[in-house]
């Protein structure tokens, strides 16, 4: 089982050297990692390209990125990574003994690193509500079996909410793996904008969602 791990980035010379560290030790015959640039004006490409990884150049959105990045992989598996992400240990192991049919698509706990000491408390409502709803976000690493990408048609191509979409398209082909071992990720869009701001923000853009508001209107609010 190949696993292709395909990470959308957008001027994130910031993360991305301790990114490119943990995913070019991870490269073998058995993973390929594959940065998909959104236009990046900062060093996101030059970082990327001096570490030998694969860099492709495509239009800005992270659907639409991760879209790109599924179209040219060869794994068997794909797992989409956000740059401010770290895999736990044993991720590949993990996901590996994850996926017995019919079960073909999955995510991670989620750990927020951060200074606020409402982080942890977070992380652990949004594990929860993913393993009561069956919806995961993009924090979480999700990953799926290539045939199940290529039948429920990729992500949407939609501005906000993807990795929500995504979810539901795949439910109806099994429940999700909710694996226990942590991916981390940065708490600094928590942190730079307020935990309980972003608290409130994140649920009223749900709801919106949720009632049918249009997903381009959404990303207004949330840029």
């Amino acid at each position: 089982m190949k696993i292709s791990v395909v990470v959308p980035v957008l001027n994130e010379e910031a993360c991305l050297p301790d990114l490119l560290l943990r995913l070019r030790q991870s490269v073998s015959p058995t993973v390929e990692v594959l940065l998909v640039d959104g236009g990046s004006i900062d060093q996101t490409l030059a970082l990327a390209q001096k570490a030998g990884l694969s860099v492709i150049q495509g239009g800005r959105g992270r659907a639409r990125q991760m879209n790109l990045g599924a179209a040219v992989a060869s794994g068997d598996v794909y797992l989409f990574l956000h740059a401010d992400n770290v895999l736990p240990d044993g991720w590949q192991q993990a996901i590996k003994k994850s996926l017995i049919h019919p079960l073909c698509w999955g995510r991670f706990n989620v750990r927020i690193q951060g200074k606020s000491a409402m982080l942890p408390v977070i992380a652990s409502f949004m594990n929860l509500r993913s393993r009561l709803t069956g919806i995961a976000t993009g924090d979480q690493a999700m990953f799926m079996t290539r045939e199940a990408f290529q039948a429920v048609g990729g992500f949407p191509d939609q501005a906000l909410m993807e990795d929500i979409e995504m979810s539901k398209r795949l439910s109806h082909l099994s429940r999700p793996v909710c694996l226990a071992s942590k991916t981390t990720t940065s708490g600094r869009r928590w942190e730079q904008r307020g935990v309980w701001t972003t608290i409130l923000l994140m649920w009223r853009l749900r709801w919106r969602y949720w009632r049918g508001q249009l997903p381009s209107e959404l990303a207004k609010d949330y840029a």
